[in-house]
Order: C-alpha cells, then sequence, then structure tokens
C-alpha cells in the first residue's frame, strides 16, 4: 500500500511548494494503529508548547533530522508525490509546528533526501535552486521555528561547490544535506575534495542521511523493510569507514559532519577498525592514518535515533555526549519521544543533556541559544 502526500491548504504569508515527508521512497504507510492517538501527547507550556526543563533551566531544543519534499522539484526529476513515504498526510505551517510543539522541539533543521545524484546537469541545477531558494523562503516565514540544509547536486562538484557558497552566504541555510555516497561513488573519492574543502573553509556542518545500501537491494527483499532498517545505517557505517580509512579526515581535520541514525553500526562496534591492519596486514593500501580508526568517531557527529538508554549510553561511550544532536526523523515516528529519551536516559549529567537537547546543535548551526 502505498500512500499519497496530500499537501494541506496553506495559511495566508506562508510559501508554496513545501510538503513534509520522511526517509525512503515508494514504500507503505505506516499502520493507522501506529498514528498518534488522542491524549498522549506531552505537557506544554501555556499558549501550546511544551517547554523542556534541565534542573528548572529552560533549554532551547533544536532536532537536526527532520524531512520535506519540494513539489515542483521532484516533478523535475520524474519523481511521485504518492510515492513518498509519510504519515498518511503532508503538513506544512500550523500543524507541523503544533507538532514539534507536543513533541518539545523548538528549531527543526529541515533536509530533502537527495534523490537527484544521476540528473543530467541542467535538470540538476533547477532542482537545486528551487530546494534551496524554497527552503529559505520557508526559512525566513518561520525563522524561531526552522533552518535548513541546503541540497547540492554532488554529481557535478563544481556545480555543489557553487551551490553550497550561494545556499550559505546568499540564502542563509546552515551547511548541507548529503547522502551516504554519490551514484555508487563514495565521498571519499578525490573528485568530491574540492566540497569537502569548501565546507571545511565556510564551516558549515554536512549532514549525511543514507539512501539505503542499493548494490543489496536483492538481499533486502522480503519481510522487515530491511532496505531501511539494515540498508540505511549500514549505507553510512561504509561511508564513513571510507572517510576514515581513505585519509579524507586527515586532509580535511576541521570538516564537520553529523550522521542520521547514531551513525549507522559503526560506533557500535568500533574496535574492530583499530585492529584490521594488524590481523590482516596485506590489505594495508599505503594510507597512513594520522590516528587510529576509532579516534576519528570524536571528530564527527551524530544524532541520537536509537532506541534505548544502553544504545544511547554506549554511543556515547564511544564518541562523547558532546558529539550527540537530537534525531527525531520526523514526520516518520522512528522516535517522536526524541527529547524524552534524553531527559530521562540515566548516567547523563544536566551539563551533557543541555548540549545533546540543542546546545551543541546550536553551535554547529550558528543558532543563538
Amino acid at each position: 500500500m502505498q500512500v499519497r502526500s496530500e499537501v494541506i491548504q496553506q495559511p495566508a504569508g506562508v510559501p508554496a511548494g513545501i510538503v513534509f515527508t520522511g526517509c525512503g521512497l515508494a514504500a507503505a504507510a505506516r499502520p493507522q494503529s501506529a498514528a498518534r492517538k488522542p491524549g498522549k501527547t506531552k505537557p506544554k507550556a501555556a499558549g501550546g508548547r511544551r517547554e523542556v526543563k534541565v534542573g528548572g533551566r529552560r533549554v532551547k531544543t533544536i532536532d537536526v533530522h527532520a524531512h520535506c519534499v519540494i513539489p515542483a522539484a521532484m516533478k523535475l526529476l520524474g519523481l511521485r508525490m504518492e510515492d513518498q513515504r509519510g504519515p498518511g498526510m503532508g503538513e506544512v505551517g500550523a500543524r507541523r509546528i503544533r507538532e514539534m510543539d507536543e513533541q518539545g522541539i523548538d528549531i527543526e533543521a529541515l533536509s530533502i533526501n537527495p534523490q537527484w545524484y544521476k540528473a543530467e546537469r541542467d535538470v540538476v541545477t533547477q532542482v537545486i535552486r528551487i530546494q534551496n531558494e524554497t527552503l529559505a523562503e520557508y526559512c525566513a516565514t518561520y525563522p524561531d521555528r526552522f533552518v535548513a540544509f541546503a541540497s547540492l547536486a554532488l554529481q557535478y562538484p563544481d556545480l555543489a561547490v557553487e551551490q553550497l557558497v550561494h545556499g550559505v552566504k546568499q540564502l542563509g541555510l546552515r551547511g548541507a544535506a548529503i547522502g551516504g555516497s554519490v551514484a555508487g561513488v563514495e565521498f571519499s573519492d578525490p573528485r568530491f575534495h574540492p566540497v569537502w574543502a569548501k565546507a571545511e573553509e565556510l564551516g558549515v556542518l554536512l549532514f549525511i542521511h543514507p539512501q539505503s545500501t542499493p548494490q543489496l537491494e536483492s538481499r533486502f527483499k522480503g519481510n522487515g523493510w530491511l532496505a531501511n532498517t539494515i540498508g540505511n545505517p549500514l549505507d553510512t557505517t561504509i561511508a564513513l569507514s571510507h572517510l576514515i580509512f581513505e585519509g579524507t579526515l586527515d586532509r580535511f581535520p576541521r570538516l564537520k559532519i553529523c550522521s542520521a541514525h547514531g551513525g549507522g553500526f559503526l560506533p557500535s562496534y568500533a574496535p574492530r577498525s583499530d585492529n584490521c591492519l594488524r590481523v590482516a596486514p596485506e590489505m594495508d593500501t599505503g594510507i597512513k592514518l594520522k590516528k587510529k580508526p576509532t579516534e576519528y568517531l570524536r571528530q564527527m557527529y551524530y544524532d541520537t535515533l536509537v532506541f534505548t538508554n544502553e544504545a544511547l549510553r554506549h554511543l556515547a561511550a564511544e564518541v562523547g555526549s558532546d558529539r550527540l544532536v537530537i534525531g527525531t526523523d520526523h514526520p516518520i515516528p522512528w522516535q517522536s519521544g526524541s527529547v524524552d529519551h534524553i531527559l530521562k536516559a540515566p548516567g547523563f549529567t544536566d551539563k551533557e543533556k543541555i548540549a545533546m537537547l540543542g546546545g551543541t546543535a546550536a553551535k554547529l548551526l550558528g543558532i543563538k541559544s
């Protein structure tokens, strides 16, 4: 069963052409039983917004992982709205903000999953212009609730550099959202070095959101939505491993990278990376890293889209709690309780919780905390 993303009538003054939808393409809608039930919303402050406090102090919460699509851009790519995964309807304006208020999210950083890495140059130029300008306009309409990541045509690195500069300097976007590879080419490939160099120069964040692992498509068939359940974190794991082992993070040590879904599987089995070339030295290609592979994990950032207290504790132990930021995947209900996940997690100090809830993301995205 597929779901049609229905565009709701927008209030006057709200830019047209933005629909909020989640990760995954041509997939079934969530069951009706999974929809939010009456009476299950969180406590809210007067005026409708839930205020989040830690140790009696009001905290500004920032979600770095929230999805939308731009119908006009999708049309250019030959994609259909009804093939976009969502909770049953697109959301704009008041509805989107109401759901953020219920979750206790003050600001969302909007991103669009890259579906254009195989598009021709003239088409993708139009697609990126439409997306970046529409996102900038939307954020300007709600400046205290939204920021956004630029889209980049990474298959044309020279064009991507131009788009990044324009998006950041002219449109006020806070970085760029990228996939896990570019039509099968790893981010560690030297052709992308100019893009990473410019991102490093600008000091902006790159948000990695995977696009499954298409090379394994045949093995993902069957029950369990494996293309997403396994494919997405695996895609991130491969992408980050190449950036580490191919020396990309040594070449660009100030590059700011944040990965969705807690960095995929890599932080959960990171020490294996420190031992691989010891066990199989013949696999060493001669690239000499400046530090152990696991040490690079602590120079990147990760969202908190993991599902248990133990998973959050372990992620923090491997990468550092100061490297974690909220990720809800809104509007897909992977983790609509992201704020409470952090607030109720044992073993973290108030200072650490404040950083995870919004302090770290504010610094990365240039938001006044």
